[in-house]
């Protein structure tokens, strides 16, 4: 099963939960599948692991990214370009919104109400089971409670991103399956789809998910390692 979202989907989670990487696949994604996409950089907390990282590379698929004006790029300042409300008022077939880490980040997202007003908007969870807060079903629901409170916003469901970067393993993902789905059921929220990184797609049976999985080929490295290469 494939991913295949439409509309406005704000990505949100905690911090290291790999949100921003989790966004450029989906817009990566979505644009090999033929749609229209826009994908908009709200994370003004964390400066680094940021969209605006591969602006470039999304910019030459075809992807039309929205970033804070250039010279304002590395600074940690709440500044939001009247193009982020242009293209919620006037969305593209898939519009995506990578907002910053734990509710901090989501802050921003209060500020953009009367954008966001009359639009069927999505905000979707990302779960790293391997990341401190998140580690429990208990800590997904807190950070659910506290992204919901300071964006004024409802979380509409969740994205399974398990992994411990280059060391992750098949049973890793099997496990944080496990444990979204958990969170799933607690929680109410429908499990949407999970990620695998594309080195480990070949080891993974697909018929122990019962969701859609989408392939990460990973961008936000460090400097020392090199970045998936992308093609259309």
């Amino acid at each position: 099963m494939g991913v295949h979202l439409r509309g406005i989907y704000i990505i949100v989670g905690n911090y290291g939960s790999g949100k921003t990487e989790v966004a450029i696949n989906l817009a990566v994604n979505a644009k090999r599948s033929g749609l229209d996409v826009r994908l908009a950089d709200l994370d003004l907390v964390n400066p680094y692991f940021r969209t605006r990282e591969v602006r470039g590379l999304l910019a030459e698929l075809g992807i039309d990214v929205v970033v804070p004006p250039e010279k304002y790029l590395q600074a940690d300042l709440p500044i939001l370009s009247p193009a982020i409300s242009g293209m919620i008022r006037h969305p593209s077939q898939l519009t995506l919104i990578d907002a910053g880490g734990n509710d901090v980040g989501a802050t921003v997202l209060a500020a953009l109400a009367d954008s966001f007003k009359n639009k069927l908007v999505h905000m979707l969870q990302v779960v790293n089971p391997s990341r401190p807060f998140t580690d429990t079903v208990e800590g997904c629901l807190k950070m659910r409670a506290d992204i919901e409170k300071t964006s004024k916003m409802k979380i509409s469901g969740i994205i399974g991103n398990a992994n411990l970067i280059d060391e992750t393993t098949v049973d890793d993902i099997y496990k944080g399956y496990d444990f979204v789905k958990s969170f799933s059921k607690e929680s109410g929220l429908p499990l949407e789809f999970i990620t695998v990184c594309v080195e480990l797609l070949p080891q993974i049976d697909s018929n122990r998910f019962t969701c859609p999985v989408l392939p990460i080929e990973r961008q936000l490295v460090p400097p020392w390692k090199k970045a998936v290469k992308i093609r259309n």
